[in-house]
């Protein structure tokens, strides 16, 4: 993942547009993206900072409220399917995503759909 530009090049390229220079011949000048200069430009209008606006953050899992509903099938079928599990779910009036998003749930709750020998 990229770094966002510095505060110092932020405000001279805001400073520079405020000079009566477009966005895009601030951007040359500079040598930043024009679609970087036009969003600094503009955030810069809208919210009167230069700041970045942040980056990343926690996004909470698809099926994080399901936990029992996903022991369920694990404990009555040995050797479930991801496939089988999503049925399931779909069955219940729960959209799972993928199959990852259903593997990844599982792994967080510590839970394996494997057989065992």
């Amino acid at each position: 993942m990229t770094a966002p530009l510095s505060q110092d090049l932020r405000k001279r390229l805001v400073a520079a547009v405020a000079e009566g220079s477009s966005a895009r011949a601030a951007a040359a000048r500079f040598q930043v993206s024009p679609a970087a200069a036009v969003s600094i430009v503009r955030r810069a209008r809208e919210t009167g900072s230069t700041e970045p606006a942040r980056i990343g953050g926690y996004r909470r899992p698809l099926l994080a409220d399901h936990e029992a509903l996903l022991r369920e099938p694990m404990s009555t079928r040995k050797g479930i399917t991801l496939a089988e599990i999503r049925a399931e779910l779909v069955e219940r009036g729960i959209q799972p995503g993928s199959l990852s998003t259903i593997w990844s749930t599982l792994k967080r709750f510590g839970l394996s759909h494997k057989k065992s020998r």
